[in-house]
């Protein structure tokens, strides 16, 4: 299995971003979707998650409202589009994909991307 996430940028405070995750040798229709971010410094951290059905989308409080997770079977693709960014979202961004299940921790996940580089300037 492979996840290779893209998109990763350098944005001023106030931007977007878009994030991708393509997946390859993943049964990805069946497959629970998330996406975490580590901080310079800090533990890897949950940022939203989806459903292998494509319901229930999930965010974490800091980044509700302002995200939107989204996948594409037919592509195989996860996405993740978040706009009002501010510094503290500066991070590596990473997915996550595991058979049917989500987790909020990163504990559980069976598969990971190698991140994706987001920093937002003040």
């Amino acid at each position: 299995v492979q996840l290779q996430a893209s998109g990763g940028v350098f944005v001023q405070a106030g931007g977007s971003l878009s994030l991708s995750c393509a997946a390859s040798r993943l049964t990805f229709s069946r497959s629970g979707l998330g996406w975490f971010r580590q901080p310079p410094g800090k533990e890897r951290e949950f940022v939203a998650s989806v459903t292998w059905t494509g319901s229930d989308p999930y965010y974490a409080d800091s980044v509700k409202g302002r995200s939107t997770i989204s996948r594409d079977n037919a592509k195989n693709t996860l996405y993740l589009q978040m706009n009002s960014l501010k510094p503290e979202d500066t991070a590596v961004y990473y997915c996550a994909a595991d058979a049917y299940r989500t987790y909020q921790s990163a504990k559980g996940w069976n598969y990971w991307g190698q991140g994706t580089l987001v920093t937002v300037s003040s």
